[in-house]
């Protein structure tokens, strides 16, 4: 037994956390984080909600213990979790045609759902975009299924690449799954429009295929209601799909890993059903979620003034990336940038895909100790007033 882990191997670093590890070792006192993605304020810091504070102290105040939550989690998160993704006068709703558990964040939800799809069509291929986050593939090769590409990024135009995707869909076998960014794509920022949306789901329901959407930045792009509109036009389209939902960026709690996975039904007879399969593999997985981040949000989607407040912080959230966008392409103007980074601009969220090589990424990390992934994606985010002008100054010289 003495040899039972000598045949383990070295697990790579996961390519996100892994330079966020790297940046923490730098001893650099200039250094800047622009590769995980976090929200940070104008003083670089990462922030806490006003209406998280006041309903964490209401909380404290109470100090009940803390028990068991159902293997579904609260029934009031999820309640609001559902009228957040669908609208409150949501039909689906009203049909009882949307089932949603509480989740290990946004990842815990794409793991269930992902196992859950396992049971049911356990031979489908599933398509990620190209690129996509890191962890989509690796969360449904784990799951047993074979994980497939479909064009998304134009490195020519630095725009989205509708006619391949369509094309790509289209060859895909019937009733294959279909995994989509509902919002700020991650990591381009790049999204379709809502026209473009309609031919997608044109294709996805003549292919009968299975859309999975992993909306993770809801508020982040145009605002909660637009940035959900793709997947209302889904369920108004009477289309099956899995949502999984993510709440770490939107409350700044990243932490506390609050999600929730919803799954639109065709009619509600199916609903508990799917309910039962949901519950069962939660269980097996980690038994039932935690309280704290689900107790939060769900207070606060239940008081109405605290709902406008956070409205209001994820709104000035929004606004203050809209703004770094500006300054840095801007600021890449003046320190002598002669190609258009307008397309910066038209990117939504927290990220960009800025175009800069993995060597280009490299030198900033040697040189100037500023983090970016490999991909060439910036946390927007990230910047602030403080480090823009050397960020710019810094991307201006690699570029040259």
């Amino acid at each position: 037994m003495t040899s039972l882990f000598q045949s383990v191997p070295q697990a790579p670093r996961d390519p996100i956390l892994g330079l966020n590890e790297q940046f923490n070792t730098d001893s650099r006192d200039h250094k800047v984080n622009l590769g995980v993605g976090v929200y940070y304020d104008e003083q670089g810091r990462m922030p806490l909600l006003n209406s998280v504070k006041h309903v964490e102290q209401r909380l404290a105040d109470q100090a009940s213990a803390r028990g068991y939550l159902p293997i579904d989690g609260i029934v009031s998160y999820n309640k609001g979790a559902q009228q957040l993704l669908l609208g409150a006068d949501s039909a689906v709703l009203a049909q009882d045609r949307a089932v949603t558990i509480q989740s290990l964040g946004g990842t815990g939800a794409l793991k269930i759902g992902a196992d859950f799809l396992k049971t049911i069509v356990p031979n489908a291929t599933v398509a990620i975009s190209n690129p996509s986050w890191e962890n989509h593939r690796a969360l449904f090769e784990k799951a047993g299924f074979e994980v497939v590409d479909y064009p998304y990024y134009d490195a020519q135009t630095k725009g989205f690449d509708l006619p391949g995707m369509l094309q790509f869909l289209e060859q895909l076998p019937n009733q294959s799954i279909i995994v989509l960014h509902a919002c700020c794509h991650n990591p381009t920022g790049i999204d379709p429009t809502f026209e473009q949306w309609l031919q997608i789901a044109d294709v996805i329901t003549a292919k009968q295929h299975i859309p999975f959407m992993d909306i993770a930045y809801q508020g982040f792009g145009a605002g909660l209601e637009p940035d959900a509109a793709a997947v209302r036009m889904f369920t108004e389209r009477q289309i099956p799909m899995l949502i999984s939902s993510s709440f770490s960026k939107s409350f700044a709690l990243y932490g506390e890993r609050v999600g929730a996975l919803t799954v639109i039904t065709t009619d509600s007879e199916q609903s508990p059903k799917v309910l039962s399969q949901l519950k069962r593999l939660a269980r097996t997985n980690y038994s039932n979620p935690p309280t704290h981040g689900a107790k939060i949000i769900s207070c606060i989607f239940n008081d109405a003034e605290l709902l406008q407040q956070w409205k209001d912080e994820l709104a000035q959230m929004r606004q203050r990336i809209k703004a770094m966008r500006e300054q840095l392409v801007i600021k890449l103007k003046e320190h002598g940038v002669a190609q258009n980074m307008d397309f910066v601009l038209t990117q939504n969220g927290m990220f960009s895909y800025s175009g800069l090589t993995q060597a280009q990424v490299q030198q900033l990390r040697d040189e100037d100790a500023i983090y970016i992934l490999d991909t060439g994606r910036i946390c927007v985010a990230a910047l602030n007033p403080h480090n823009m002008d050397t960020v710019a100054a810094a991307i201006a010289r690699v570029l040259r």
